[in-house]
C-alpha cells in the first residue's frame, strides 16, 4: 500500500462534517443501538427498528426533506434509512480530506477523486467476502470486470453504480459529453446539418442576433463554458472528440496499425486542439462566448443555464441536465404578462458530435457500457454494522425496491396497462420534473448499487427514461418535434456516432482518475492539469493568440508530458493483456 496521505486543509473551511458522522446501528430488539456520536439511538417504527445511515457523496445534489415518503416506505422493507448530503463549497479532493481530518466519516460514502484517498487512509470496508454473501451485488460485473476494481492490497472497496446495463444496453439518452444546442435554434434555422465549430458557431451567433431576448427580458447569451477545478473539461477536452476518438479522457488511442498494437497520442498538441482553441478564441472576442466562462463557478454556471438564455455549451449531459429540468418546467411570467416555460419555448438542449472537418466520423457516444473502476459506493470503517450495509445496498437491487427508487409507487407516479408494460400520465411525468415532488415523495438513492437496461420481468426498462415509450412522451412538443426532423428516436440515434464496441483499456480516464502522484507519470499529470488550468482560459482571451499559444506550448513541454504518455500506453498494454488473459481477440 502507498503512503497514507491527508489532503492539508484548513478545518474551518469544512463542509459540516458532523452532519456526516455516521449515525445509529444496532441490532434486532435493541433500541438503544450504539451510535458513532453516541446519541442517536436506532427508530422504531410500528415495532420495526429501523437503523439510520449517512451517506455523503463527493457530486452536486440536492437533499431530499425529513419524512421523504417513498425514501420511509424502503426503510419499512429494509430496515434502513439513509441520509444522504452532497459536495458543496469545494472540490472533491478538499471535502474528502475535510471529512478525515475530522475524525467522523459517514457510513456510506462515494469519494469520487478523493476515493484512492480513503483507501490508502484505510478507512474503506472491502467488498470482497459481501459478494459472497450478497448475490445482487456480485451480479453486477463479471469477475474479469470485479478483478479491475482490486487495490494494490488485493481488494475492492468500492463500485461504480453508473451505467451498467441488466442483460443488455437500452439507453435512449446520451449521458456523455457533446456540444450541445437548444432545439429552438436549429427549428429556427429549419433544422440544418452542423458538424463543424465554424457551422456551430456561425448558428448561435446568427439566432442571438435575430433572437436576442428571451420572452421575460433576458439577453440570451450565444456559449458558456465551466472551468472551475477538475471540470474544466468542458474547455480542455473537445480536441480528442473533434479528431473522431472516443473519452478515453487523458489520451487519443491510436489503433491504425491495428486493435492489438494500440498507440498513446496526446491530444493538447494536435493541429486540432491549436484549431479548437483558436476557434474559442476568435468566438471570445466577437462576444459570442461568455466573458464570465472562466471564472464562474459550478453554482453560477447552472443557475445561468437554468434560465434558459444559453443557447450552446460542451458538457458531459450528467452535468448539467438534471440540475435545470425542475426550472425548464416551471412557469415565467413574459414582458407582456403571459406565462411561458423554458421546455415549450424549445431551450432543451440536443447533442451535436462535432468533428474537425466535415465528412469525418465520430465517436462522441459509447454504444456499450462503461466500467469506471476509480470510484464508487463505498462502506467506511465508521459503520458499525458493515454488514447490515451492504445487506441494504444489495436490497436496492430487489426489482420491487428498484421499481420504487427509479418509477415510485404504482397508481401515484405510474400505471401498468394489460400487457404489464409501465407508463406514466402527462401529470406523473411532469411531478417528476418537479423539484418540490422529488424532495418530498422520490427516493432514488442514486449514488447506490442500481441497474439500466431490462427489467428483471422482462417487458420493462428498470429505469423510465429508457423506457421507449416514455421516452417519446416525457419529450416537451418543441423537442419532440427536433427529433421528428432529424429521423432521430433516442438522443443515441440524434448524435449519431459511429458504432464501436468499446476497446479492452476503455476508458483510460478510469485510470488517469485515480493516478498516484508518486511516479514521474502521476507527477507530470498534476503538472499539465495545472498548467492547462492556468493557460487553456489564458488563451482563449488573449489578444495574441500565436504569441501566447506557444508561450503555452513551451509550459506545457516542461510538465514532462512524455512520463505521462510512457505510463499511459503502459497501463493501456496491461489492459490489452488482461482482456486476453480472458480470450479477447479483435474483431
Amino acid at each position: 500500500m502507498k503512503t497514507k496521505k491527508i489532503v492539508s486543509l484548513i478545518l474551518g473551511s469544512m463542509l459540516a462534517v458532523t452532519s456526516l458522522a455516521a449515525c445509529s446501528t444496532g441490532t434486532p430488539g435493541d433500541t438503544t443501538a450504539a451510535t458513532t456520536g453516541g446519541d442517536q439511538p436506532a427508530v422504531t417504527d410500528g415495532g420495526k427498528e429501523i437503523v439510520d445511515f449517512t451517506m455523503f457523496a463527493a457530486m452536486a445534489g440536492k437533499e431530499k426533506n425529513e419524512g421523504n415518503e417513498i425514501k420511509e416506505i424502503i426503510a419499512e422493507k429494509t430496515g434502513v434509512r439513509v441520509n444522504e448530503t452532497w459536495l458543496t463549497g469545494q472540490d472533491a479532493g478538499e471535502a474528502i480530506g475535510s471529512i478525515i481530518a475530522s475524525g467522523k466519516l459517514p457510513d456510506l460514502i462515494d469519494g469520487g477523486d478523493g476515493s484512492v484517498t480513503l483507501y490508502e487512509n484505510g478507512l474503506l470496508v472491502a467488498w470482497d467476502p459481501y459478494l459472497e454473501k450478497y448475490p445482487n451485488l456480485k451480479e453486477m460485473y463479471t469477475d474479469q470486470e470485479w478483478d479491475q476494481f482490486r487495490m494494490e492490497d488485493g481488494h475492492i472497496y468500492w463500485a461504480n453504480v453508473f451505467g451498467n446495463s441488466y442483460q443488455y444496453n437500452t439507453a435512449t439518452g446520451h449521458n456523455g459529453e457533446a456540444f450541445w444546442i437548444q432545439n429552438r435554434v436549429l427549428e429556427w434555422a429549419n433544422y440544418p446539418k452542423i458538424e463543424t465549430l465554424d457551422e456551430y458557431f456561425k448558428l448561435l451567433e446568427d439566432f442571438a442576433a435575430a433572437n436576442p431576448e428571451l420572452p421575460d427580458g433576458t439577453p440570451v447569451i450565444p456559449y458558456t463554458c465551466l472551468c472551475e477545478d477538475w471540470k474544466y473539461f468542458c474547455l480542455e477536452n473537445p480536441p480528442m472528440f473533434l479528431d473522431g476518438y472516443p473519452n478515453d479522457g487523458c489520451v487519443i488511442v491510436n489503433i491504425d496499425a491495428g486493435m492489438d498494437k494500440p498507440q498513446v497520442v496526446d491530444y493538447n498538441t494536435t493541429e486540432t486542439a491549436k484549431m479548437y482553441f483558436k476557434k474559442m478564441n476568435e468566438e471570445y472576442a466577437k462576444g459570442a462566448l461568455d466573458p464570465d466562462f472562466a471564472t464562474q463557478t459550478y453554482d453560477e454556471y447552472i443557475a445561468k443555464l437554468s434560465t434558459g438564455r444559453v443557447l450552446g455549451l460542451c458538457d458531459q449531459y450528467w452535468d448539467f441536465a438534471y440540475s435545470i429540468m425542475g426550472p425548464f418546467a416551471s412557469p415565467l411570467e413574459a414582458t407582456d404578462g403571459t406565462t411561458f416555460r423554458l421546455d415549450e419555448l424549445g431551450c432543451d438542449y440536443v447533442p451535436l458530435g462535432l468533428v474537425a472537418k466535415k465528412g469525418m466520423d465520430q465517436q462522441w457516444h459509447s454504444y456499450d457500457d462503461e466500467l469506471n473502476c476509480s470510484s464508487g459506493c463505498a462502506v467506511t470503517t465508521s459503520c458499525k454494522d458493515p454488514d447490515l450495509a451492504f445487506a441494504f445496498l444489495s436490497a436496492l437491487l430487489d426489482q420491487d425496491i428498484h421499481d420504487l427508487r427509479f418509477w415510485g409507487i404504482e397508481g401515484v407516479d405510474y400505471l401498468v396497462d394489460e400487457n404489464g408494460l409501465y407508463y406514466r400520465t402527462e401529470e406523473m411525468r411532469e411531478n417528476w420534473k418537479s423539484d418540490s415532488y422529488k424532495a418530498k415523495h422520490t427516493c432514488e438513492y442514486s449514488y447506490c448499487p442500481q441497474w439500466m437496461g431490462m427489467s428483471k420481468d422482462g417487458i420493462n426498462r428498470m429505469q423510465p427514461g429508457e423506457q421507449p415509450s416514455e421516452f417519446i412522451e416525457g419529450l416537451a412538443a418543441p423537442l419532440r418535434k427536433t427529433f421528428e426532423a432529424y429521423g432521430a428516436g433516442t438522443y443515441a440515434e440524434f448524435i449519431n456516432s459511429k458504432i464501436v464496441v468499446n476497446a479492452p483499456w476503455y476508458p483510460l480516464w478510469s485510470w488517469s482518475n485515480s493516478i498516484s502522484s508518486d511516479t514521474p507519470g502521476g507527477i507530470a499529470w498534476k503538472k499539465m492539469g495545472e498548467t492547462k488550468h492556468l493557460w487553456l482560459p489564458t488563451v482563449v482571451m488573449s489578444s495574441d493568440f500565436e504569441g501566447d499559444w506557444a508561450n503555452y506550448m513551451a509550459a506545457y513541454a516542461e510538465c514532462n508530458p512524455q512520463d505521462f504518455l510512457n505510463e499511459a500506453q503502459a497501463e493501456v498494454d496491461t489492459r490489452l493483456a488482461t482482456a486476453q488473459s480472458y480470450g479477447w481477440t479483435p474483431t
